[in-house]
């Protein structure tokens, strides 16, 4: 959590399920940000949360109170257990009182003069003995959920949301169940569910200070499900759903630990700064029913982000770096790798970096294989801010789906193009099409239902590989230095780098919290280097025939990806390392010179996976040290002046170090590979599954020995949900180039034939 206040930016840190307090810490940082100082507070428990009393003019944050003279009180954990999460206004006394909501369902009121407790719903970690329980009588939450995030008040309510689910075990493995929870409290009883899906953020236009008008503002809810986010809107005591694409699956597990805090907040802009599954949006402060025009897709982001704000100059950014347990997120293809201590930090950025991160994408649905009532309208779809829109459709029977449009946000609708369909099409969505919003109708009843979108825009974000990354070896360097990499435990605040060269061993190198790379020999702690952070065989996990990589999952399903015979061989310091955690809850995954942003296992796995660029660099080994990002393989010839270089103090070896989101400037996602290339087919069977989602232009090469039907099918929304696309007529001997429409995406595509035959299906991702 960041908030600005009396000239300081005051930061709590947050660690998993931790109840007493001890581990998490209230820290100031000084105007000029020259120093950080950590307070002697203990606080509470894994606190977040923050609001401004104008009344009494403090900034609650976490379990502490701070004056305009930077003095701090704390509510000790004995008074007010529970893991705090949000902080509001009262209802019936906001001069006096706030109220703390847990993550656990807890709701207390606080007075702000005394900090007096009072508890209105029980925390659900909390038991004391019923001799010594302070809050003898008051009841428990029945609340459905858990994994509590967002509190907020306004227009005689209290709301609150949770992203996850402790009931049901399947919430584990299982990114599709009902999980999380929305909900309302009036003063009285227990939380009263609104809607059962998993929940973040809940704010309005007066943000951090609470609404200026809490009888008349707008709330806002941030939340998902399967299909995509869902927006909800409370507005004259009447509930409004939205549903904007997600850019990342990553967030999706149904436990709700992938997370953290999405926010939506004022950054001193005209419209508010709104995070979202792996998106900077631009959200207006003027949202409502009538007015819901302004919602826009800035950039794309790795980080996991916790909280933001406005800084001086600067949009201060507090992230959830690489976690030090790997929670659920574990795969074969990165062995047993969590790092000893976590690695968090914040980052800096300055606002005009906000649309130029990552490349703008959104995926989602107002339908996934759902039942659909005749002359039901869907929820609104956000399409607005994208250029590239396609709309994949399914129904289970003959339908005329009627598209409507909401050009000006103000919810009047009007009938775009009536479409007629029976099984699957996809439908390209013009992107000169003057609309904020679009939802879909069908005519007939329908058992079975997908709508889905793919939206995009135009690659501008992609140049040639930024100068930041001069001096990383590349496929004609020779003189390559490279080696494991481990952040250290126990606060040392200091990075083990074990340095090798085509000849071997160069030496155990640290890189301190100075930032200096050191050669320190240490025999003891070489090994143990080694021995912790050995990249895992690629027996059973990666292998590459003639026509592609091929990639086996820790259940044995097999994906594709594109090829580049650069990387065949191992080369002088073997092969790199394939997958690692650099944010909490999923890995990034290196193959073939691509970077790969890779869910957890929880939250999709590999068939979710997204390109995030294409380098074809000698990268060794890569790993977070504290908030950082740092690649290991240099060519000790190339390093020039290159800033995000630290070289060794004997000059023998060298690291580069950035932020992980420096990675979208290597370079644009391309690759060439096929699904198969002169090989034998079998009638009926199907290709591997080839990876699609996230690349540009695309081009098809098929060629057969036979006259045959080749059949396109694509995975339109990375769940199984196959369709036939298109289907090719080949002669003997024939060969047919296919480009694929700009527009067009999906997720996975495969390939079928109708005859026994000898075929080559290639594609160019340029």
């Amino acid at each position: 959590t960041v908030v600005p206040w009396a000239d300081r930016l005051w930061i709590t840190t947050y660690s998993a399920h931790v109840l007493d307090g001890k581990t998490d810490r209230l820290f100031q940082i000084a105007s000029d940000l020259s120093s950080i100082e950590e307070r002697p507070e203990l606080g509470g428990s894994t606190p977040t949360g923050r609001l401004i009393h104008k009344e009494s003019d403090q900034l609650f944050i976490g379990s502490y109170a701070i004056n305009r003279k930077g003095e701090v009180r704390e509510i000790p954990v004995s008074k007010m257990p529970g893991r705090i999460t949000a902080i509001a206004r009262h209802l019936t006394d906001p001069a006096n009182k706030v109220y703390y909501a847990t993550m656990e369902e807890g709701l207390y009121e606080v007075d702000v003069h005394t900090l007096e407790v009072g508890c209105l719903i029980r925390d659900g970690n909390w038991n004391h003995p019923k001799s010594n329980d302070p809050f003898r009588g008051v009841a428990s939450s029945r609340l459905p959920g858990y994994h509590g995030k967002g509190l907020y008040s306004g227009q005689g309510f209290l709301i609150y949301s949770n992203n996850g689910e402790d009931k049901n075990p399947e919430a584990l493995t299982n990114p599709l169940i009902p999980s999380g929870a929305l909900a309302s409290w009036q003063g009285v009883g227990d939380w009263k569910l609104i809607r059962r899906n998993q929940f973040t953020e809940v704010t309005g236009p007066g943000d951090i200070y609470g609404n200026e008008n809490p009888e008349t503002d707008p709330i806002w809810a941030l939340g998902w499900d399967a299909r995509s986010i869902i927006l909800m809107l409370f507005e004259s005591g009447k509930w409004h759903a939205y549903r904007l694409p997600k850019a990342s699956h990553s967030y999706d597990g149904a436990h709700g630990w992938n997370t953290e805090w999405p926010r939506i907040r004022d950054i001193g802009e005209k419209d508010l700064l709104m995070t979202m599954h792996g998106m900077f949006w631009s959200f207006p402060r003027t949202f409502s029913s009538g007015n819901s025009i302004g919602i826009k897709p800035l950039s794309t982001y790795l980080k996991v982000i916790g909280d933001f704000c406005r800084y001086k100059d600067r949009i201060a950014i507090g992230c959830d770096d690489t976690a030090n347990r790997e929670f659920l997120n574990r795969r074969k293809a990165k062995g047993h790798l969590a790092a000893p201590q976590s690695q968090s930090n914040l980052w800096f950025i300055e606002p005009e970096m906000l649309d130029q991160i990552g490349p703008v994408i959104g995926r989602g649905a107002v339908w996934l294989n759902d039942k659909v009532q005749a002359n039901e309208p869907s929820d609104p779809f956000l399409i607005s801010g994208f250029q590239k829109r396609a709309l994949h459709l399914v129904t289970d029977q003959k339908a005329k789906l009627t598209i409507e449009i909401d050009t000006k946000g103000n919810g009047k609708w009007e009938e775009f193009e009536e479409v007629e369909i029976d099984g699957y099409a996809w439908y390209r969505l013009d992107p000169d099409l003057n609309a904020t919003w679009v939802r879909l109708r069908s005519a007939n009843s329908l058992g079975k239902a997908t709508a889905w979108f793919h939206l995009g825009n135009d690659e501008e974000k992609y140049e040639p590989k930024s100068s930041k990354f001069f001096g990383l070896a590349e496929s004609s360097s020779e003189v390559v230095v490279g080696g494991l990499l481990q952040a250290k435990d126990h606060n040392q605040r200091t990075l083990d780098f074990g340095g090798v060269n085509k000849d071997g061993k160069i030496g155990r190198y640290v890189l301190d919290k100075s930032m200096e790379l050191k050669l320190i020999p240490n025999e003891k702690a070489w090994h143990s280097l080694h021995k912790g952070t050995a990249i895992p065989s690629r027996k059973g996990i990666l292998e590459v025939d003639h026509a592609s990589v091929i990639y086996l999952d820790d259940k044995g399903r097999r994906f594709r990806l594109p090829m580049n015979p650069g990387y065949l061989n191992p080369g002088s310091l073997g092969f790199g390392r394939l997958c690692r955690e650099v944010a909490t809850e999923r890995d990034l995954f290196n193959c073939h010179g691509t970077f790969f942003e890779l869910p957890a296992e929880n939250a999709g796995g590999f068939s979710m996976i997204r390109p995030v660029s294409t380098h074809n660099l000698k990268i060794k080994d890569y790993c977070s040290y504290r908030g950082l990002f740092v690649l290991s393989g240099i060519d000790m010839t190339r390093i020039g002046t290159n800033r995000n270089i630290i070289v060794s103090d004997d000059g023998k070896a060298a690291l580069w170090v950035g932020a992980i989101d420096d990675l979208w400037s290597l370079g644009k996602p391309v690759g060439v590979g096929a699904v198969w290339k002169e090989d034998k087919v079998m009638t009926g069977k199907y290709s591997d599954p080839y990876l699609m989602t996230g690349y540009d232009k695309k081009s098809l090469l098929l060629a057969s020995s036979n006259n045959t039907k080749i059949s396109a099918e694509v995975d339109i929304s990375g769940m199984g949900d196959w369709h036939v696309f298109k289907e090719f007529q080949l002669k003997s001997g024939e060969e047919i180039k296919y480009k694929f429409p700009s527009s067009f995406q999906a997720y996975w595509i495969r390939f079928i034939t109708d005859t026994e035959t000898n075929a080559t299906v290639m594609l160019t991702y340029e």
